[in-house]
């Protein structure tokens, strides 16, 4: 869900806040953690010790050039972790290959169905079932006869196949 909504990006520029709905909004942390929370923290200090925009210590282009900056790395740092966290979980699965899991269908794609199995909460694919635009099964090119429905939350039974890289999920047990 978070992955499809619009990235947040860094920049000088007011631009509110819409889910809050506020029409003025600056993120910061508390502690510092962050480089673009020090320059919030710096922009505010500046103006409560009485400064004025035009004598801040970094101009408009220097903001920009920071956000986006900041944008990128906070960006590289996220996917650096989200590789990580797959990587463990890959190793905390390798020796339970052939166990069999309840799972629960997260998503529902055009190459296999998405699922995460229960206990464990490690998502996988798995791609034994292909769908035509319609979103019918198909077994060697045809749509299947069966027209078993697959949607998000749906329980789901797997077997464990493999572990890392486009290995996932093995046979159906339900």
């Amino acid at each position: 869900m978070l992955r499809s909504l619009a990235q947040a990006t860094y920049s000088p520029g007011n631009a509110g806040h819409f889910g809050l709905a506020l029409d003025a909004y600056a993120h910061f942390t508390s502690p510092i953690r962050r480089y673009p929370d020090l320059q919030v923290h710096r922009a505010i200090r500046h103006i409560l010790s009485g400064g004025k925009p035009t004598d801040f210590p970094y101009s408009q282009a220097d903001l920009i050039g920071l956000g986006e900056h900041c944008s990128m790395t906070e960006r590289r740092a996220d996917e650096a972790t989200r590789d990580a966290v797959e990587w463990l979980k890959c190793e905390f699965m390798l020796d339970k290959i052939g166990q069999v899991y309840d799972g629960v269908i997260t998503g529902v794609t055009g190459f296999g169905l998405f699922v995460e199995l229960r206990g464990v909460y490690v998502e996988g694919i798995d791609s034994r079932h292909r769908f035509t635009q319609r979103l019918l099964p198909v077994r060697s090119g045809r749509p299947s006869v069966a027209r078993r429905a697959f949607r998000a939350g749906l329980p789901s039974g797997r077997q464990l196949a493999g572990a890392g890289g486009s290995r996932g999920f093995g046979r159906a047990q339900n």
